[in-house]
């Protein structure tokens, strides 16, 4: 069974789902508002787990299954898309579940290491394509787990006179790409949205 090829590639969920995780991460890491306690890290959990988490895992599935089983799509690059929109869901969705429990955030510095190799990855593959704007994401989503090495170990953070830490620059710097990176999946989800409903030229969708 053979099925014709498909312009609709659903890559907008997963763009939408990543950027309201960061624009809600972001502005908390970089401003500290609201104020971290269990209750509003039971709240960002939950979120996590299904925005970015489940948001990008079921685009990622949906893009393998269109190359693989029923061949509706066949940019190769999207091969790349597939793979980190599962990986990046899946890891939402443990990034999700330790914040909703309040467990230790430091083996996410451990984490931030492949996913910086997976990030290089994709840059390399979207602007070898000619897919500026997506390299440019990715370009962002390597400066994010770059960032989140240095905040989950608390590199070079400050304590104050009561001993509690005061200043963590990995999270403000962290909280600051999120934010950024966060605007330009909106640009993205935006721009290819009416770009494929509207006839739109909006560049990089």
């Amino acid at each position: 069974m053979t099925f014709p090829p498909s312009s609709f590639v659903p890559v907008v969920l997963g763009f939408f789902g990543l950027g309201t995780g960061y624009l809600i991460y972001g502005p908390q890491e970089l401003l500290g508002f609201p104020e971290r306690d269990p209750r509003v890290d039971r709240a960002n959990g939950v979120w996590g787990l299904w925005m970015p988490g489940f948001c990008q895992f079921l685009v990622g599935v949906y893009l393998f299954v269109g190359l693989t089983w029923f061949q509706v799509f066949t940019d190769k690059a999207l091969y790349m898309a597939a793979l980190a929109f599962s990986a990046y869901g899946i890891h939402w969705f443990a990034m999700g579940w330790n914040r909703l429990q309040g467990a230790d955030a430091r083996p996410n510095g451990f984490m931030s290491i492949p996913f910086v190799v997976i990030s290089v990855l994709g840059l390399t593959v979207f602007f070898h394509a000619g897919a500026w704007a997506l390299g440019l994401l990715f370009t962002g989503l390597t400066l994010v787990y770059i960032a989140e090495f240095f905040a989950s170990f608390e590199i070079g953070a400050r304590a104050g006179a009561d001993g509690q830490e005061s200043s963590n620059p990995g999270e403000k710097a962290l909280g600051l790409v999120h934010i950024v990176v966060g605007v330009w999946l909106m640009y993205l989800t935006v721009a290819t949205t009416l770009n494929v409903t509207s006839g739109f030229h909006l560049p990089g969708g």
